[in-house]
């Protein structure tokens, strides 16, 4: 699951991941579960939009960690290269 952010092209945050997803590039979404709601909605609705699939992650540390940054992160995607 989360090993995919290791060693694929990923982007995290949630402006660039969304430019991302409006470009077509997103094969699959990371959301952490613990993020607000008001961050993440939009970008939930946008994933479901462009059929990209979702993954959900117990929390913004844990996502972070996968992503292999120092701090949280509320979403991060896999893109195609």
């Amino acid at each position: 699951m989360l090993d995919e952010l290791k060693t694929a092209n990923k982007i995290v945050g949630i402006k660039q991941s969304i430019k991302a997803i409006q470009t077509g590039k997103v094969k699959k979404a990371f959301i952490a579960k613990d993020a607000e709601e008001k961050v993440t909605g939009h970008f939930k609705e946008l994933c479901q939009s462009h059929s990209v699939p979702i993954e959900y992650v117990n929390t913004m540390k844990e996502l972070g960690k996968a992503c292999d940054i120092t701090v949280g992160a509320a979403v991060a995607v896999i893109v195609s290269e």
